[in-house]
C-alpha cells in the first residue's frame, strides 16, 4: 500500500505542476458558475447553515440579499436568510472560491480561470479592497454602491481591456511576483501591479469615457490585494485536477467559514473533514484588539494548499509588517513546510533559499507524523456583522481535521 500511495501521490504531483492556470475572460456568477440560482448564495469554507454562520459571514450574506434586490434592508434581508429560500453552498462545490466571507451572488462579476493542461475552469469575485468591504462582512450603503459600480463599469471595461490583450498566463505571472517579493496571499503589491502593467495600454486605448477608465486606473493603483482573487481561481484550477486520485493522501483543499476549518484529500473524494475554526494571532488596525476578532474564515488558504501563500512567506519577508512576525519567522516557516509537502514547485521559487521551489503539495500522512501544521497567514474580520476588516495575521488549523481525514483514508485504504 505504501507503494500505491507513493506512485499515487506522485500522479497528484504531475497533475500540480503540470497546471496552466489562464485567465480567459470576466463573467457574471450566474452565466459562468456551474449550478449556481438566482436564489443562491455562495459562501466560503465547508457547507454551513445561515443559523451557524458567524457575524461576518452573515454580513456578507445581508449585503448580497440586498445587493441582488432581494431585500431592502437587514432586517428583511436577515429574514429572508433564515426563511429557507436561500440556497446557501459552498464556492469550493461549484468551482469558485472566495476570500473571507467569500460570498457570491448570481449579478456579480467574476474572473474565469481556464487550467489549460486540464481544462477545468475555476470561478472568483474581484477584489473590493481594504477594510469596510462585503468580504469582512460591511454592508453599508458605501460598500453597496461600490459592487454596484463594480458590476456596471469596472468589470465590462476591464473585460473589454483583456479581450483586446487576450489570454494572461497566471502561471508565469504568479511566478514572477514572488521574485518580487509577494506571496500571493496576503502581499499581492507585485502582482497587482504587473496585472496592472498588463492590461493599462489596453484600458487607455478602449473608447470609453476617460473619465471611467481613470477611475479604474485609480481603483486599481490604490487596491495592493486586487490580485488576490485572481491568485485564488489560479490555484483552484491548479489543484482540482488532482482530487480523486484514488489512494492519494495529497491535501486538494484547505477553507474556512468562520466557524468550521475543512479539508479535502484527493484519494478521500469531495468529502469535507472539519474541525473549529481557531482565532487569528495577528496585528490590529488601530481600536480594535483580539477581542474583537472573528475565528478564522475564507477560501484564501487555498493559495497555501497549491504551494504558494504562507507556504512562501520566505520570498515576501516584508509580509511580516501586515501578518506580525519577523523576517526570520518567514524564512523558518517556509523551510518548515517542505516537511509536510510532497514536491518542490518547478515554476514558484524563493529567491531567498536561493531560488529553490516552494514546498507545494501537502501530505496529509506526513501532516499527522510530524505533527507540523500547515502555515497561513490571512486577514482578520470583525466578529459582528457589517463592521468589516480588524487586522491580518497568522493561525494554525484544528488538528483535529487532519486526525479525521487520516483516519478516513487508513479506513478506506487500510494504510
Amino acid at each position: 500500500m505504501k507503494a500505491n500511495i507513493k506512485k499515487a501521490n506522485q500522479e497528484a504531483v504531475s497533475r500540480i505542476l503540470g497546471a496552466k492556470p489562464t485567465l480567459v475572460g470576466i463573467s457574471t456568477a450566474g452565466d459562468a458558475i456551474p449550478g449556481m440560482k438566482r436564489t443562491m448564495v455562495l459562501h466560503a469554507g465547508p457547507p454551513v447553515p445561515w443559523e451557524k454562520m458567524c457575524g461576518p459571514m452573515r454580513g456578507a450574506v445581508i449585503g448580497g440579499l440586498i445587493l441582488e434586490g432581494m431585500a431592502q434592508g437587514r432586517e428583511e434581508a436577515e429574514a429572508l436568510a433564515a426563511s429557507g429560500d436561500i440556497l446557501f453552498d459552498s464556492c469550493h462545490h461549484h468551482a469558485a472560491v472566495g476570500p473571507m466571507a467569500g460570498v457570491v451572488t448570481w449579478s456579480m462579476p467574476v474572473w474565469v480561470m481556464e487550467n489549460k493542461t486540464f481544462g477545468n475552469q475555476a470561478f472568483c469575485t474581484l477584489n473590493e479592497g481594504l477594510g469596510k468591504v462585503l468580504r469582512y462582512g460591511a454592508f453599508s450603503r458605501d460598500v453597496i454602491a461600490r459592487l454596484r459600480w463594480m458590476a456596471e463599469d469596472l468589470a465590462p471595461i476591464l473585460a473589454k481591456a483583456l479581450e483586446a490583450h487576450g489570454e494572461i498566463d497566471m502561471k508565469s505571472m504568479i511566478a514572477q511576483a514572488l521574485h518580487m517579493g509577494d506571496e500571493g496571499h496576503n502581499r499581492n503589491r507585485a502582482g497587482t501591479s504587473l496585472f496592472i502593467r498588463e492590461l493599462a495600454p489596453h484600458l487607455v486605448a478602449l473608447d470609453v469615457d476617460r473619465k471611467k477608465i481613470a477611475r479604474v486606473l485609480a481603483f486599481l493603483h490604490g487596491n495592493d490585494h486586487f490580485f488576490l482573487n485572481l491568485t485564488m481561481p489560479a490555484c483552484k484550477c491548479t489543484v482540482d485536477p488532482a482530487l480523486g486520485i484514488k489512494a492519494a493522501s495529497v491535501i486538494v483543499a484547505m477553507a474556512r467559514n468562520g466557524t468550521e476549518f475543512g479539508i479535502r484529500v484527493a484519494g478521500l473524494g469531495e468529502r469535507w473533514f472539519t474541525g473549529p475554526a481557531n482565532m487569528v494571532d495577528g496585528l490590529y488596525l488601530p481600536g480594535f484588539s483580539a477581542k474583537d476578532a472573528a475565528p478564522d474564515i475564507g477560501d484564501s488558504v487555498i493559495t497555501e494548499t497549491a504551494g504558494i501563500g504562507g507556504f512562501a512567506m520566505a520570498a515576501a519577508p516584508a509580509i511580516v509588517k501586515f501578518v506580525g512576525g519577523t523576517p526570520g519567522d518567514a524564512l523558518r516557516l517556509t523551510r518548515q513546510m517542505y516537511e509536510i509537502t510532497v514536491a518542490e514547485n518547478d515554476a514558484y521559487q524563493v529567491p531567498f533559499l536561493d531560488f529553490r521551489g516552494t514546498p507545494t503539495a501537502i501530505d496529509l500522512i506526513k501532516v499527522v507524523e510530524t505533527g507540523i501544521l500547515p502555515a497561513i497567514n490571512t486577514g482578520i474580520a470583525h466578529k459582528k456583522p457589517g463592521l468589516g476588516m480588524v487586522g491580518a495575521g497568522l493561525v494554525k488549523p484544528p488538528e483535529s481535521c487532519f486526525h479525521r481525514a487520516f483516519e478516513a483514508f487508513v479506513e478506506k485504504y487500510g494504510a
